[in-house]
């Protein structure tokens, strides 16, 4: 079975998305638990960018010992010298170069040739091998680039000595097919570096960065770059959880699995909302409210009787306490006698009809009906049906 490595960048990328900035204790906070989820690699941030992301990215590289630290940088020497300055208390450094290799890019970004643009890659990844034993490169665009100088400009990062090349979707516009072929391609040019790890980094503009990164792995990517709740620029970046859980679950048909703690996902996924004030939304695959939460009465049915007729995976195995069987205008008998008895209440034939039916009305009005609805509604059924109760004991001692 191989391993995935999961490369987490929401320290770097996922901060870099409108309302995420993070500090360096808040930085520190979250490493420490994406050192405890079993992540890979940690990118720390982009040193370059600002004193105060230079100095978190030194602090992250000094505490952390578990996984490799990684720090970003264009394929300048001012940035390549920044990165290495943030890294220089790391017990696992990685340097990650990037440079843009589109001919979009090339012409109306970086105003510069594409054998320019070749010549400059290989410079700072030969520059920064003498200085840190792994370096990443990165070509950015890539999706959109022409794919033999793509091959030409992997090759070259390759004879400089990038051990790692990533392959991005990064403005997301690629699809499935189309990002595994282009991997398929790369990997045959590369034949000949059998040391070589390809990644793969999506992001999610059109809704596809986990399929992606999936078709990536499929097409000989071992490497995936991430984010937790997939935070990210625009859209954002593929989710950690989503593609953990999915290599998880069917990692028969990937023949791949990750190191990831499953049972740390969802406290990880917590501790980020809680530093960036940020919610997933209810319907977030693995982490949303809604992810293990049914109303519909046939889904009920069938999760009491067996819970894998509607989840795929157990609640517990990704650190969420419990499924949520939440009672609407949708929901079954089955499920408001199984929640009644998980409150105390055990209750008649005769009592479950009369609360299913005030429950039902109560749904209508209120969408869904909370444990304190529940409480109400079979405390008046109840006490309506005590005077009824009184009645009958005392015609039956009567008839004696």
């Amino acid at each position: 079975m191989d391993i995935v490595q999961i490369f987490d960048t929401t320290l770097r990328d996922g901060e870099q998305s409108p309302g995420f900035s993070m500090n360096r204790e808040e930085k520190l906070r979250l490493a420490r638990q994406l050192e405890q989820l079993g992540v890979d690699v940690i990118e720390a941030g982009f040193p370059i960018a600002s004193p105060g992301d230079l100095e978190a990215v030194r602090a992250v590289a000094g505490e952390i010992r578990g996984c490799r630290v990684a720090a970003l940088a264009r394929a300048r020497q001012e940035d390549v010298d920044g990165a290495l300055h943030a890294l220089e208390p790391a017990a696992k450094p990685r340097l990650h170069i990037f440079y843009a290799t589109s001919d979009l890019h090339l012409k109306h970004k970086l105003r510069i040739t594409r054998h320019e643009a070749q010549a400059q890659i290989a410079r700072m990844i030969r520059f920064g091998r003498k200085h840190c034993d792994e370096v990443e490169f990165s070509a950015e665009d890539a999706s959109r680039s022409d794919i033999d100088y793509l091959c030409d400009v992997a090759e070259a990062a390759a004879d400089a000595g990038a051990t790692i090349l990533n392959l991005p979707d990064t403005v997301g516009y690629t699809t499935p097919g189309e990002y595994a072929e282009m991997f398929r391609r790369v990997c045959a040019r590369l034949a000949s570096y059998p040391n070589i790890i390809f990644s793969a980094h999506c992001h999610n503009d059109l809704g596809l960065a986990v399929a992606n990164s999936l078709a990536a792995i499929t097409a000989g990517a071992r490497q995936v770059e991430c984010t937790i709740n997939g935070i990210g620029e625009r859209a954002g970046n593929a989710s950690l959880e989503e593609i953990a859980v999915a290599l998880h679950v069917r990692q028969a048909h990937y023949g791949a699995s990750t190191n990831i703690v499953l049972e740390k996902i969802y406290s990880t996924s917590r501790l980020l909302t809680a530093i960036t004030g940020v919610s997933v939304p209810p319907n977030k695959a693995v982490v949303g409210a809604n992810a293990f939460a049914h109303e519909a009465g046939i889904h009920q049915d069938g999760i009491l009787k067996n819970p894998l007729t509607y989840e795929i995976i157990h609640p517990e195995k990704v650190g969420v306490p419990s499924r949520r069987l939440v009672f609407g205008k949708h929901s079954g008998r089955n499920a408001l006698r199984a929640r009644l008895e998980e409150l105390g209440y055990r209750t008649s034939e005769s009592e479950l009809a009369e609360c299913y039916r005030l429950a039902i009305e109560r749904a209508d009005s209120a969408k869904q009906v909370s444990d304190r609805d529940l409480l109400v509604i079979i405390h008046k059924v109840r006490r309506a049906s005590a005077p009824d109760k009184a009645r009958h004991d005392a015609s039956t001692a009567a008839a004696h």
